[in-house]
């Protein structure tokens, strides 16, 4: 697999979000300031509660189709490459990992065969959209935690997904869960989400390491950054720590980062977390304390390692 120097572009955007000159803006900006080969377009659909079996992914407020398309089309205008990848997100606040039903089917409870009903409708409409795109990669679901452990509704969910999108696929599995996925056989390329401590880099990497040798597949973090704020460095994956902007905590998160996962010949790239398709103005980045990179010194290092 050709090496991947991605950056996530429009988390949590809605519709008609992408189809705007300043959204297209901020992805050009995206690519002068990282040197980025590959762009990650999220699409965020939600369900209402973990245990809800209805995915809302024709709701009103999620991106169009068109926009979507047309996002994909001004990408590779950029030079950049496309991968798909669409989100469930939970609309009461739950993280998706929490997303779970029993493990047997019990009358009049939510169940995991509708749940994964609906889901397997959402993500094949999407692998359309990744077909019709010609996308460099489809990642097939994200950090949903609590339904790894279902191995033969996610090998029939990839059955499906191939009947509509021809090119590669991979499983964005969430950090630390890198060796509790049973199925990686069945997908072209592993991928997690690489938010781990800054000094506990090396140990990650040695049990990924594992992961990968025994399945013999590709494998790039689909996600990995840190806030700019002070602490995150030490808990990278913590979306809400409390503590003071710091640009250089986050800029030397990504450095350790980087320092570690070159050594790695296996490690096939990265898809930075993240960049916004409503950009905040340059001045306020001193004030933002998120896992934005545009004008913080982590987009340096993030430029200068992507060149």
């Amino acid at each position: 697999m050709e090496n991947i120097n991605a950056v996530t572009f429009g988390f949590m955007s809605q519709k008609n979000e992408w189809a705007t000159d300043s959204a297209r803006e901020s992805l050009r900006l995206m690519k002068e300031n990282t040197n980025a080969s590959h762009v990650i377009l999220a699409i965020v659909v939600e369900q209402d509660t973990p245990q809800s079996t209805t995915i809302h992914w024709e709701s009103d407020q999620v991106l169009s189709d068109s926009e979507i398309i047309m996002m994909a089309q001004y990408a590779r205008d950029l030079g950049l490459k496309v991968i798909l990848k669409p989100i469930v997100n939970v609309a009461d606040g739950t993280w998706r990992a929490h997303i779970n039903f029993f493990d047997h089917d019990v009358p009049c409870e939510p169940k995991w065969s509708d749940w994964f009903a609906c889901y397997t409708a959402f993500i094949s409409h999407y692998a359309e959209i990744a077909e019709l795109i010609n996308a460099d990669l489809f990642v097939i679901g994200c950090e949903l935690v609590n339904s790894d452990r279902r191995e033969a509704e996610w090998r029939q969910v990839i059955q499906d997904v191939r009947k509509k999108f021809q090119g590669k696929i991979t499983y964005n599995a969430d950090k630390y869960q890198e060796n509790h996925v049973k199925w990686w056989d069945a997908v072209d390329v592993i991928s997690s989400s690489g938010y781990y401590p800054i000094d506990s880099w090396e140990t990650e990497l040695d049990r990924i390491e594992a992961v990968v040798d025994a399945y013999q597949k590709p494998f790039f973090f689909c996600e990995v950054g840190c806030p700019s704020r002070e602490g995150s460095q030490w808990l990278p994956n913590d979306w809400g720590l409390q503590g003071p902007v710091s640009q250089e905590a986050q800029a030397n998160w990504y450095q350790a980062m980087f320092d570690a996962c070159k050594k790695r010949k296996w490690l096939d790239g990265y898809g930075l977390w993240d960049w916004k398709a409503k950009l905040y103005s340059e001045i306020d980045a001193g004030s933002n304390d998120d896992y934005a990179l545009y004008g913080k010194l982590a987009s340096k290092k993030v430029s200068d390692f992507f060149r």
